[in-house]
């Protein structure tokens, strides 16, 4: 944050969590420090009570309850948090010493903003009472959706959707195939993701042809808006979850690492505005081989009719994304709780 009087003093910082190392240096110039967290607020509020049970029992204490077959009361969500829904890293003393850490650097921050809306997580927000750690702005949904779609590619699956728009069909878009590992093709995997025929059976694209698409990476926001599109198949990444929910797309959820069962947790259970397909599944990306369940075929079907025949679900985003979009107007909540932090951060300017 520059000071905007004529000089360029540095007035603030403002860092990722990963940089959390950052306090330490602007509280030595006594400059303020705001950090911006990227996932979701009820994501936030678990590391704080991880830490506070760490600090009020001990790290062996929430390592042997997250290896436990049971639930753990956690105030930033309203339903018990089971023990599929932990982050994997959680159950290792390393994993544990990081959450520890990184809540400590955030207490020393003057403000956390996080990307989301009051109207998604109103009983997160309701729940950060402790006095001992900085305010929390919900700030989102912060979004790149000013994407263009140049590569030919991507223009292809671009104008095969509209020509499925034009009739009665209605698709749903997978975020999968990024994820999709075959252990024996990971050499190439690069390839893969550009070139699917590298993953399927031969002639398989030639005998789908009408019924479905096959690509690799793909332009997900151009998807999301599309009109034809009626479903999301997401692995449950924050941003993706706040893009579809933008666009109104229900999700069906298939999270994969870090965070991701988390947030499958708050969007099935807890919101409703999602379907579950493999709530428990994990993988590790640097080892596929390693403690990885194999999801059925007819569990990736279940899941995706259920997400195309739930109107309630389908209501319930579609009502979220209209108030995803009034949160950043004038009047809206994201708005107001932008100028709060405004204001903070002028008056530690004067």
């Amino acid at each position: 944050m520059i000071n905007q009087t004529g000089s360029s003093r540095v007035v603030g910082f403002v860092v990722d969590v990963f940089c959390t190392g950052m306090i330490d240096v602007a509280n030595e110039f006594n400059l303020p420090t705001y950090v911006f967290f990227t996932s979701s607020s009820a994501f936030l509020g678990f590391n704080l009570y991880i830490e506070t049970l760490c600090v009020d029992h001990n790290q062996d204490h929430v390592i042997e309850l997250s290896n436990s077959k049971g639930e753990i009361v956690v105030p930033s969500f309203v339903n018990p948090v089971p023990k599929k829904a932990f982050p994997a890293d959680y159950w290792t003393q390393e994993g544990l010493d990081f959450v520890i850490c990184s809540i400590r650097d955030l207490r020393k921050a003057k403000g956390i903003m996080v990307n989301t809306f009051l109207e998604l997580e109103t009983h997160v927000m309701k729940s950060f009472t402790d006095t001992n750690f900085p305010p929390v702005y919900p700030v989102g949904p912060v979004l790149n959706l000013d994407v263009v779609v140049k590569k030919a590619h991507d223009m292809d699956v671009i104008r095969w959707l509209d020509g499925s728009s034009e009739g009665d069909s209605t698709r749903i878009r997978t975020k999968w195939s990024s994820f999709c590992v075959v252990p024996t093709l990971s050499p190439h995997l690069a390839q893969s993701f550009e070139d699917p025929k590298v993953l399927l059976p031969d002639g398989f694209l030639e005998r789908t042809v009408g019924i479905g698409k096959v690509i690799g990476w793909a332009p997900q926001v151009s998807l999301l808006a599309h009109e034809a599109v009626g479903g999301f198949v997401t692995h449950c990444g924050w941003n993706s979850i706040l893009e579809s929910l933008w666009f109104g797309v229900p999700m069906t959820a298939w999270p994969v690492y870090a965070e991701q069962q988390l947030n499958a947790f708050e969007m099935v259970v807890e919101l409703r505005l999602a379907v579950d397909l493999k709530l428990d599944y994990k993988m590790d990306l640097f080892n596929p081989n390693v403690n990885t369940t194999i999801v059925t075929t007819e569990e990736v079907e279940r899941g995706i009719r259920r997400v195309m025949e739930d109107n309630k679900v389908r209501a319930k985003v579609k009502e979220m994304s209209k108030l995803s979009r009034a949160t950043l107007v004038e009047g809206g909540s994201s708005y107001a709780s932008v100028g709060y932090l405004v204001q903070e951060i002028m008056s530690n300017i004067i």
